[in-house]
């Protein structure tokens, strides 16, 4: 997203209820809705899946964007959420329905991307993190996944910035030993 200024002007009148601004809103944003997806959700079809999730969350809830931060932090918020959900989704799915794999679909580890791994291993530990202490997983998906800055960070969270970074070393702490012992 190189120029923001239009988005942002986009995302303003789509959330005072101009409809034409808001279908001009989610074409353009599209593409980026699926590569931030992507970065959450190693497989091509869960990730589209879920930056669907995102466009229909973004319609149904533009008015809450209220422009006291960016629209892009806005959305990175949205889009954590939905891939953070379509996770969880999958995980139940999974568990309810064991797949049976056949010889022929056996993933070779040495071929096995070790970004999707980390990914998986990360969406792992914020879900675990989400269970044993779920006020500490904000924190770290606001400042260590969307890459926010602190203050930001702190807005999105709705809490000080001394709480945001005793809070996001606190998750740290926790998430480190569960990403290296993967």
């Amino acid at each position: 997203m190189q120029d923001q200024a239009p988005m942002e002007e986009s995302a303003r009148r789509a959330a005072a209820g101009d409809e034409a601004a808001l279908d001009r809103l989610l074409t353009e944003i599209r593409p980026e809705v699926v590569r931030r997806c992507a970065r959450f959700l190693p497989c091509r079809e869960d990730a589209e899946e879920a930056a669907q999730d995102v466009l229909l969350q973004v319609a149904r809830h533009i008015t809450a964007f209220q422009g006291r931060s960016r629209f892009g932090t806005w959305l990175y918020t949205v889009v954590a959420n939905c891939c953070r959900q379509k996770y969880r989704e999958l995980k139940r799915r999974a568990v309810e329905q064991p797949a049976a794999i056949e010889p022929a679909h056996v993933v070779d580890p040495r071929t096995t991307s070790v970004i999707a791994g980390s990914r998986v291993d990360l969406l792992e530990a914020l879900d675990r993190l989400e269970r044993e202490h779920p006020h500490l997983v904000a924190p770290l998906v606001y400042r260590d996944i969307c890459q926010l800055e602190y203050a930001e960070a702190a807005e999105r969270a709705g809490i000080p910035l001394g709480t945001l970074k005793s809070r996001l070393h606190e998750a740290r702490k926790h998430v480190r030993p569960w990403l290296s012992a993967s």
